[in-house]
């Protein structure tokens, strides 16, 4: 069930920009937010209110008591986006890696101000936590080898996840041409030994399954020769002992 915000949390929500410039702000009261605002701090000045990540309030020491002006609250609010958008890019990492625009997406979605996100994004990438270059190649070759998924395949998820084409062209670049072929093999066998029928039959459809997997049509040509060539040397080992026989 959607929770409706409370009158205190709407409050809060709407910022500082209520906040008279001309006087100086005492804290009157601190409290833990609870709900939807758990793991915030809310900060009372007498009628006003704000709400700040546990860091941010012990960073700029918002105790009861404390004064600050309007200018200095909205530095604060500054710094607590940050890290808050911080924060929340560490949860999403820590399911799973993410590209650099999976991670902008997913920020801009919670509303965070562009330049807040990209402040973000370029602190990440300098913590190593957001490596699209280390991303691709991994991607690719679990896809290769994992999941027998061919280039064509892998350059059109990676483009999807928004990597740059050059990072693209250089994780595809590790894989060598032996790993793709081994995929393949192993891909179009696994379909030609699932599929009934005459070879032409089997043929067809394991033509089409490895193109769909994003296989180039040379390599699944050879393929294709390969198990051809597999399958008459079987019937031919066949003929032999049935000839002997």
């Amino acid at each position: 069930m959607k929770h409706e915000p409370t009158e205190e949390e709407h409050k809060i929500q709407q910022g500082i920009e209520h906040f008279p410039a001309d006087e100086e702000l005492e804290i009157t009261r601190v409290e833990q937010g609870k709900r939807r605002m758990r793991g915030r701090y809310i900060i009372h000045f007498g009628p006003y209110s704000l709400s700040v990540l546990e860091d941010v309030m012990i960073k700029y020491r918002m105790t009861k008591g404390s004064v600050f002006n309007k200018t200095e609250l909205s530095d604060i609010v500054m710094a607590d986006e940050r890290q808050q958008a911080y924060v929340m890019s560490l949860q999403y990492l820590a399911r799973k890696p993410r590209t650099r625009q999976e991670l902008s997406r997913r920020l801009l979605e919670r509303e965070l101000e562009p330049a807040v996100v990209d402040e973000t994004l370029v602190r990440l990438e300098k913590e190593k936590l957001v490596d699209d270059g280390l991303y691709a190649r991994q991607w690719a070759q679990q896809r290769i080898s994992g999941q027998r998924k061919g280039k064509l395949w892998i350059r059109q998820e990676l483009q999807q996840k928004g990597v740059d084409r050059s990072i693209i062209a250089e994780a595809l670049g590790d894989i060598s041409e032996a790993e793709e072929w081994e995929s393949a093999l192993q891909a179009g066998q696994k379909k030609w030994n699932q599929t009934r029928g005459e070879a032409s039959e089997k043929k067809r459809k394991t033509y089409s399954y490895l193109m769909r997997r994003g296989y180039s049509g040379e390599i699944t040509r050879r393929v294709l020769q390969s198990l051809l060539r597999g399958e008459q040397a079987a019937l031919e080992a066949e003929e032999d002992e049935l000839f002997w026989d």
